[in-house]
């Protein structure tokens, strides 16, 4: 299994991606053959279908990589063959040599790997004469041209719709943890039942890296984009969100981790920790109205009810010695109340 996740993806790539590149790469073929006559433009179909990307910014980014790689290559392989002739010994100091300024030039990775392809290229395939050096540089050219612009037609699809799902669970899972927790404080829990609450509360944190994740690529999807202008605000408003329940996760890990170190069976007794648990139950509300405003739906308006979390808690002391946890507690839900009603 770990041998075919190497080369395997978890989902197939669209099939419009698999679409635009065959075509670029024909046609960069094709134009390449047409507009400079002689070997076959390999360079451009290798450039077309590199260029070709899930979105615009990322083709922008391939193209310049790809093309300042060749040119670097071309350059170093052409001046190694000139001075040295084309043996076999040259091919090899030229890979060398092509990774080595890459290297001297902080090149990124993909950019130096193309550099040396390149110099390989063109020791490999061709006679090592400016002529041919200049073609196979302007073919390249033609053919991360070509990519961009077929990559530009066929409009990349628009990455919010993950990014809001990935948000909304988020914000699910954040009100649904307050609960529970909430239910904890109202009824004895058993070793096992606190374990599992724990347990469960950890899994928020895969869920932020997630959202941010899929953030992070709905922003790329929208640069350059065509249709982008239009989905900005969404986009800004789902890094609101996002912005808004990353802390709140840490709060909910903490006042959990809190009632797991320091749980006992008179805690249900407490009146403070009641009323804590009916603060976190009004905080869950507050979160899923926050959710409905942020990500609208038209099956579900967004609530027009006042806060529920419309104050902080004011208690005296505790009267048990469960006061170390309740201050935790409370601490952790002053938080949460900041967060959910500042503007």
């Amino acid at each position: 299994m770990r041998l075919l996740a190497a080369f395997r993806a978890s989902r197939r790539q669209p099939w419009l991606q698999v679409v635009k590149s065959a075509v670029a790469t024909v046609l960069a073929w094709l134009a390449a053959g047409w507009l400079i006559p002689g070997p076959l433009p390999v360079f451009a179909a290798i450039a077309a279908l590199l260029v070709v990307q899930p979105s615009v910014n990322q083709s922008v980014t391939k193209a310049i990589e790809r093309t300042v790689g060749v040119v670097a290559g071309v350059v170093i392989a052409s001046a190694l063959s000139l001075a040295f002739g084309q043996s076999t010994w040259v091919v090899l100091v030229a890979v060398v040599a092509a990774l080595g300024v890459a290297w001297a030039l902080r090149m990124t990775t993909g950019t130096a790997n193309q550099v040396a392809i390149s110099a390989l290229l063109v020791l490999a395939l061709g006679a090592a004469t400016p002529g041919y050096a200049v073609d196979r540089v302007l073919e390249t050219i033609v053919g991360a041209v070509i990519g961009f612009v077929v990559n530009l037609v066929f409009v990349p699809p628009l990455a919010l719709d993950p990014a809001r799902r990935a948000v909304d669970a988020l914000g699910g899972e954040v009100a649904a943890s307050l609960e529970r927790l909430a239910g904890a404080l109202a009824a004895p829990q058993t070793p096992a039942q606190l374990e599992e609450l724990m347990i469960t509360v950890r899994l928020m944190r895969p869920m932020v890296a997630s959202a941010s994740d899929a953030i992070g690529s709905a922003a790329d999807s929208l640069t350059l984009n065509p249709r982008g202008r239009r989905r900005r605000e969404e986009l800004a408003r789902l890094e609101e969100t996002l912005a808004k329940l990353s802390p709140m996760v840490t709060q909910v890990i903490g006042m959990t981790r809190a009632l797991y170190d320091r749980y006992d069976a008179t805690l249900v007794d407490e009146p403070t920790v009641r009323a804590i648990g009916e603060q976190l139950h009004r905080a869950a509300h507050d979160v899923r109205r926050v959710m409905r405003r942020t990500s609208p739906d038209p099956a579900s308006p967004p609530t027009e009810s006042i806060p529920a979390l419309t104050s902080p808690l004011v208690i005296a002391a505790p009267s048990s010695g469960h006061w170390i946890l309740v201050g935790s507690l409370l601490e952790d839900l002053r938080r949460i109340h900041a967060t959910l009603t500042e503007e």
